[in-house]
């Protein structure tokens, strides 16, 4: 992995101008009450840049002329502290993983910073400003750049979150290697609840059984927190207090995924929770697969990122005209309300351009939905789709979605 680190720094640093530097930041997990923290994850961008997963570390990448510096800055030792939470890594085994071998220790980093911004008559500086939203509060890196920006106003600063994005959106083989396991860990998962499955258990069960399998056959964690939708908490998407009891006679929509290697799989499928489908259930699902192929077919080289769901609206508009479910193309965002895939890699909805045509690398979900509130029905049916010179390869093909292939599992149990 640490070429593939070493190389990721090297397309990185082709596209920043001459006289520039670029500062990446791991992060700092917040204060979640008293003195407990929420579980740390790395800046995901760090990550790709170094394969280091420690806090309070930065890397700064100098560009001269043509010359490119890198310089890493890691934790001091503190030999009492890391009798509390565990021993700091060492400058050795930081160069190790991350192929930088001029290593320094976090407080330098601001004297450092000043010095080769005067040595080198740098320009213009490049930090990740992403926000979500305008509303979003500043965090470690926003504060950084305020501060930069008051000490060193002739320094243009630019965001470096676009060329990462850039770079990020196209995987690697060693990436699609982390997220086929990620893939085989989720299957292992998904078919352990299709054994265990019945009514009268409670969503809760079912989460604590896919994340136990995924655990224990070597995954990282969770890729995010595990949906486990039964009845009517299956039209709420992002439905994730899994507290309801099952029944039968109903659906319950899975949306779940392991990380392997800081990489995700993204799955969801929909079950009958007694075995069966109901005669409407599998004209919905029916209808739900039909616009999942429909929209694979068209995952091509060439087609724009955002044809993908304009194709799936068109399907759903027309099937659910057809079914009698809606009267007129208007009304289709009733029943079917969110986009159709996102990207897919270090982070569950990865970073990427949305107005680009789809190139070979670039892994996307294919998740079309529909959810019908007044019967308590919501189905998705997710798959992980690479996008090659070929065509598109399902890379989650092997865990069951079929009608037969469900019912068929499920009456072995």
């Amino acid at each position: 992995m640490r070429d593939f680190h070493i190389g990721n720094r090297s397309r990185l640093a082709s596209r920043l101008p001459r006289k520039s530097f670029a500062l990446v930041l791991s992060g700092k997990a917040p204060r979640a009450t008293a003195d407990e923290f929420y579980p740390f994850k790395p800046d995901r961008n760090f990550y790709y840049l170094t394969g280091l997963k420690r806090e309070n570390f930065f890397v700064l990448l100098v560009k001269d002329e043509s010359e490119v510096e890198e310089m890493l800055f890691i934790e001091e030792p503190q030999p009492d502290i890391e009798k509390w939470v565990g021993r700091r890594m060492t400058r050795d085994e930081a160069v190790a993983v991350s192929g930088i071998p001029v290593v320094f220790y976090e407080r330098e980093l601001k004297t450092i910073l000043n010095k080769v911004i005067h040595e080198k008559a740098l320009k213009t500086a490049f930090f990740d400003l992403e926000r979500l939203t305008f509303e979003e509060p500043q965090n470690q890196i926003h504060s950084l750049v305020s501060e930069f920006r008051e000490k060193y106003p002739h320094i243009q600063i630019e965001s470096l979150h676009y060329p990462l994005r850039d770079l990020r959106v196209k995987k690697q083989g060693i990436e699609l290697e982390q997220i086929r396991g990620a893939v085989a860990l989720t299957r292992l998962g998904i078919d352990e609840i299709l054994r265990n499955l019945r009514p009268g258990l409670y969503e809760y069960q079912m989460e604590a059984l896919f994340n136990y399998v995924i655990m224990n056959n070597g995954a990282e964690g969770n890729a995010f927190k595990t949906i486990v939708a039964s009845g009517p908490n299956g039209v709420i998407l992002h439905y994730v207090e899994n507290q309801r009891r099952m029944k039968k006679n109903e659906l319950v929509l899975l949306d779940l995924g392991a990380r392997f290697e800081g990489y995700n799989a993204d799955v969801s499928r929909t079950f009958p929770v007694g075995g069966t489908f109901t005669p409407r259930q599998r004209e919905l699902y029916e209808l739900v697969l039909k616009v999942q192929e429909e929209v694979l077919q068209i995952m091509k080289k060439g087609t724009l990122f955002s044809e993908l769901n304009l194709k799936a609206v068109e399907v759903f508009t027309r099937e659910l005209l057809a079914t009698g479910l809606i009267e007129k193309p208007e009304e289709v965002s009733k029943y079917y309300y969110h986009g159709v895939g996102h990207y897919l890699g270090l982070d569950t909805h990865d970073i990427g351009a949305r107005d680009i045509p789809l190139e070979p690398g670039m892994v996307i979900t294919l998740e079309p939905g529909v959810y019908v509130s007044e019967e308590a029905i919501g189905i998705r049916i997710e798959d992980d789709i690479l996008i090659t010179e070929e065509g598109p390869v399902v890379l989650t093909r092997d865990i069951p979605k079929e009608i037969h292939e469900i019912e068929a599992i499920m009456k072995n149990q």
